[in-house]
């Protein structure tokens, strides 16, 4: 079993990020509709959606949502806000959803580059592109690996309800590894997350091979300019 399979579906998993910045989310999705000029009623797939916070808004924003992801307990837990215009269901962002069927495809919160094989993120980049409509627009919003490395906190411990989490964070093999103890009680767990220092260029590699083309890069949810160096998030907008 994968690590994302495990920890994602895991309890544990929603307990360390329950207090998510909810504002910061809704302003970066606000920005996002008003630059693009995302038309209400527009079909909008989030891949990697977890409980869907994000598609949720893109919904009371007024577009026809999907949000998908690989954890059934996500899932689940989005699913009690759906509506005839908000959907969500389990699957793989490495297989197509519905072919040239969205006009906005998102990808939020650095949900990506969790594979051992390059080759399934590229299969990832080319499902969404072709989930997408001709013209459709693809918002992939990332980690800036630079920034995240160079001011990497290498070890911390967080008290959340009661559970202990012990954290240590490395960068090894092209990797970010985060390793989270847990103690809960008498009950202890380890989990790992594992996300690959993808950088701009990778993401270009990826993009056009998809068939995509890159029409803006931003550094921040305000889609102010990027900067390798100071930038706090690398996020793209490509268009098919």
């Amino acid at each position: 079993m994968s690590w994302f399979t495990s920890w994602f579906d895991s309890l544990y998993y929603h307990t360390l990020y329950k207090n998510r910045d909810e504002k910061e989310a809704q302003a970066f999705i606000d920005n996002l509709v008003a630059h693009l000029q995302i038309k209400k009623g527009s079909k909008l797939i989030d891949i990697a959606c977890g409980k869907g916070r994000h598609a949720k808004y893109f919904n009371q924003k007024g577009m026809d949502v999907v949000g998908v992801d690989l954890s059934p307990n996500s899932i689940s837990a989005a699913k009690k806000d759906k509506n005839t215009t908000l959907n969500f269901a389990v699957h793989d962002m490495r297989e197509v959803y519905q072919k040239n069927n969205f006009d906005v495809v998102t990808n939020l919160f650095t949900s990506f580059g969790y594979f051992e094989d390059t080759k399934d993120e590229q299969k990832a980049i080319n499902a969404m592109a072709s989930n997408l409509k001709l013209e459709g627009i693809l918002i992939i919003d990332f980690m800036n690996v630079k920034k995240v490395i160079t001011n990497l906190v290498l070890e911390e411990q967080k008290s959340i309800d009661d559970i202990l989490f012990k954290i240590t964070r490395k960068v090894e093999n092209g990797h970010i590894i985060k390793d989270i103890e847990i103690i809960n009680g008498t009950e202890k767990q380890h989990f790992q997350e594992k996300v690959k220092t993808i950088t701009l260029a990778d993401f270009s590699t990826f993009i056009s091979n998809a068939g995509l083309r890159i029409i803006d890069i931003f550094g921040n949810y305000k889609l102010e300019d990027f900067n390798a160096t100071s930038s706090d998030r690398l996020i793209l907008i490509c268009k098919k």
